[in-house]
């Protein structure tokens, strides 16, 4: 088992990958360092809870972005515009909640 220590917001963490993967892993946490950055950027004061937070959120809705493109492209049933849905808000809340418990524990030493 690969194991790097990558940096995201001026932290450093240690992470498990398969063997092979350390390069991969390393540009993965490099594009989220990015997306931090940006986050920095706009100002305001963020713990690293939060940057992270809205740094998965940022590349979520990217991915969302590439997934209805690349339906749109293939013609499927994703190429018209999504029916709106009601709890779409209470099931971001969840999301949400789920990263921000996941990156309080990236906060503990």
């Amino acid at each position: 088992m690969g194991q790097v220590t990558v940096r995201v917001g001026g932290y450093s963490h240690p992470v498990s990958c398969e063997d092979g993967q350390e390069g991969h892993l390393v540009s993965l946490a490099a594009e989220v360092d990015r997306r931090v950055a940006s986050i920095k950027a706009m100002g305001g004061q963020f713990g690293e809870s939060r940057l992270l937070l809205l740094a998965s959120l940022l590349l979520a809705d990217e991915v969302h972005d590439l997934k209805v493109a690349l339906a749109q492209a293939r013609g499927g049933p994703a190429a018209a515009p999504p029916a709106e849905d009601p709890r779409l808000a209470e099931r971001l809340a969840r999301i949400a909640e789920r990263i921000e418990g996941i990156a309080q524990t990236l906060d503990r030493p």
